[in-house]
């Protein structure tokens, strides 16, 4: 291996240091750059507030270059079969939000109205979404619960109508503190709480979201990781599921309030199975028969079908005539959603002393409403080759919360089965929810009052049936096992702990533990010792590759994570093992032999005393086996100040035992860091002597550093 002379190489680093020198003198003080983007935040002009417009609505600058004749018939298609779907979703998701049916469809109107203004997504579809549904229920139930009201789905009356109250002798002290007060000042029944504390939750989740896409924490989503939010969306289609199941019985079950949900439930269930509803039981076991065998024919089949099979609206059609010409709430007592009025409630501001209650449970449902819609828009778009803007697309998810929630909506998201529907049938613009909302709009005004005698297992069916994508995730977990043990972890985690606990605390627990995952990663780093690849340029893991040269007198060792005071024992540890030694070792261990010596020198004559001293010491000193230590920092994303202090120490203690460490391919980051703590030398005078752009260029400037001078004459 050839070596260039040393004054070749001073050349060689000047060139590959210097450029990087200059560009880190050339930035801007974090000061300047701050001053200067408020600066320009600030200022006004014609075109900024034209492009500040246009930014925020989007559909100025797409509409008037729709292409009408390519476009119309797919958004028209889609936008229809979206509408048909959605409508007995979203009377049948009410019964998760513990609201009545209207509501549900005031919620998905407004929605797709204000996302096709707003949105940068062609293909999405916002509106009612089952787990948004479920925590605003649960949010819902507690305060109607602290409020006195019945929970039995049933009692319409509440503390102002004097016959739906249910305390119990524990329970009434508390209750009458918390909030009787106030709903009998505000003559409100359950209806009436119910909805107010399900627009103050959207209100403040809506504002939330705003407030992050102004200040730029869309970051946040970040830290919902797939697997992590996969096994939260299966918890909580669990929860879902048991929170349904009573109506499939036809069983009166107040929802449980409190940690434990699905255990619960389900152990009230058995204890009031003798109380089933047979006519409820057999309702939900022919709903679900047709529409999972529907399902399953539009899955088989869904190269040959053209559109997908309207499976929810024949059988809410056939419920609904069913039930009404044979009276099965009249002869057989089962639940129906009763009457639902035409046209719109006038506009109501959310109340602002609700809003106190609801002002922690709002922060989950805006995060992971911003979460599944960026995630959506931003994967239906890298299919359709386009971009989305995710800021744009989290105050469009926000507005869809803030402006509807006067008007007597709950909180929405984008839902991945309708959005996959759309795309399926052909959309190809916003223009498609338009045409759903416009579906809505007409059972809105002419044909809700049809739904009257709807049964509520009917919609519990329809509901169930559609987590079947959710709960399939249970036969990936095997896989995915395989695949990475640690996402296979998180998943389980996550997913056991919002079945198990809450739904909220289920999204903290699978957060933290998801961030305590990567953290345990980087305490448990892989680390390498390199060889040489046929007197390439090359080096790799000399465990992992075979016939590697490795090169005399030097060691190169790779640090596979950031450097900081969490793993710093690790790194000095895998450092000391891979290279096989130790300094503080070393140096004991010659400070033992030179006493040796010099007991042993005693015993002669002085002359000789110096000679053997000398020779026993140098002896020692010339027993190691290289001379330098290259530390390859390409996998290295961050240091901080523990990390550099451990540099400074680790390059000090081998330097005293007559061992140069050199540092090789640093990013930028890593060296501004060094050279904030002097590391090389006051003027970085001695930056070309210790870091070097390649693993290469080091190990050639190792190879002409002299043995002598590197290992023998260093004193203890």
């Amino acid at each position: 291996m050839g070596s260039p002379s040393p004054d070749n190489m001073e050349d060689t680093k000047s060139s590959v240091i210097g450029p990087l020198e200059r560009r880190v003198r050339q930035r801007k003080a974090p000061l300047e750059v701050i001053k200067s983007k408020v600066s320009s935040s600030l200022s006004c002009s014609v075109p900024k507030l034209k492009g500040a417009l246009t930014g925020l609505f989007p559909v100025v600058l797409w509409l008037p270059k729709y292409k009408l004749k390519e476009y119309v018939w797919g958004d028209l298609m889609s936008g229809l079969i979206v509408g048909i779907i959605l409508v007995p979703q979203a009377i049948a998701y009410c019964l998760l939000a513990g609201l009545e049916p209207i509501y549900g469809l005031y919620t998905s109107f407004f929605a797709n109205i204000i996302y096709f203004l707003m949105g940068t997504s062609r293909h999405v579809s916002v509106g009612i979404f089952s787990l948004m549904s479920l925590m605003v229920g649960q949010v819902v139930d507690r305060e109607v619960y602290l409020a006195g009201f019945d929970l039995n789905e049933d009692a319409k009356q509440g503390p102002a109508g004097g016959d739906a109250l249910n305390f119990t002798e524990d329970s009434y002290s508390d209750v009458m503190n918390v909030s009787i007060v106030r709903v009998l000042d505000m003559e409100c029944g359950k209806e009436c709480y119910a909805i107010g504390i399900a627009t103050a939750l959207t209100l403040l989740a809506g504002i939330y979201q705003v407030l992050m896409a102004v200040l730029r924490l869309g970051f946040v989503s970040v830290y919902l990781s797939g697997p992590m939010l996969d096994g939260f969306a299966t918890g909580a289609s669990c929860t879902i599921l048991t929170v349904q199941a009573k109506y499939l019985l036809g069983l009166k079950i107040p929802r449980h309030q409190g940690y434990g949900t699905v255990v619960v439930t389900w152990i009230n269930i058995f204890k009031n199975i003798h109380n089933t509803n047979f006519c409820d039981m057999i309702t939900s076991a022919i709903c679900i028969s047709v529409l999972v065998a529907g399902k399953e024919l539009q899955e088989r089949f869904k190269d040959r079908l053209k559109i997908p099979l309207p499976t929810e609206l024949v059988v809410v059609g056939g419920a609904t005539i069913a039930s009404h010409f044979a009276d099965f709430h009249g002869t057989y007592s089962s639940s129906i959603s009763g009457a639902i009025p035409t046209g719109f409630i006038p506009p109501k501001v959310p109340s602002v002393d609700m809003m106190s209650r609801v002002v922690f449970d709002a922060i989950p449902l805006a995060v992971i409403s911003f979460a599944f819609t960026v995630s959506l828009s931003e994967m239906f778009a890298k299919k359709h080759g386009y971009t989305v803007r995710p800021n744009q697309e989290m105050i469009a998810i926000g507005c869809c919360n803030i402006i509807p929630s006067f008007f007597h909506s709950f909180t929405t998201s984008a839902a991945l089965a309708k959005t996959m529907v759309k795309d399926s049938t052909g959309c190809q613009t916003q223009v498609s929810s338009v045409v759903s909302a416009l579906v809505v709009l007409l059972v809105l005004l002419f044909f809700a009052p049809f739904f009257y005698a709807l049964q509520k297992c009917v919609l519990a069916c329809i509901i169930i049936v559609s987590l079947r994508g959710a709960l399939r995730k249970f036969r990936d977990v095997p896989n995915m096992w395989r695949v990475s043990k640690m996402d296979a972890i998180v998943w389980t985690v996550t997913m056991a702990s919002t079945a198990l606990i809450s739904v909220e605390l289920g999204l903290l627990v699978g957060v933290v533990f998801s961030m305590m995952c990567v953290v345990a990663q980087t305490q448990h780093p892989q680390v390498s010792l390199l060889g040489q690849v046929n007197n390439s340029s090359h080096y790799e893991d000399t465990e992992e590759y075979q016939n590697l040269q490795t090169i005399p007198k030097i060691k190169i060792f790779r640090f596979q994570s950031p450097l900081y005071y969490a793993n710093k024992q690790i790194f000095l540890k895998s450092l000391y093992k891979t290279v096989g030694l130790e300094p503080f070792l070393e140096v004991t261990k010659r400070r033992k032999a030179a006493k040796k010596a010099k007991d042993l020198a005693k015993k002669q004559s002085k002359k000789e005393d110096q000679v053997n001293g000398e020779v026993s010491i140098e002896l020692i000193h010339n027993d190691l086996e290289f001379h330098t230590i290259i530390i390859d920092c390409s996998y290295m994303p961050f240091i901080d100040s523990t990390g550099m202090a451990t540099f400074k120490n680790v390059v000090k203690e081998y330097k005293e035992i007559g061992v140069t460490v050199l540092l090789a391919c640093c990013n930028t980051s890593v060296i501004d860091s060094l050279k904030r703590v002097a590391f090389f030398g006051s003027a970085d005078k001695d930056m070309p002597s210790l870091l070097f752009h390649t693993v290469h260029s080091a190990v050639v400037f190792a190879s002409d550093i002299p043995t002598a001078e590197a290992a023998g004459n260093t004193p203890v």
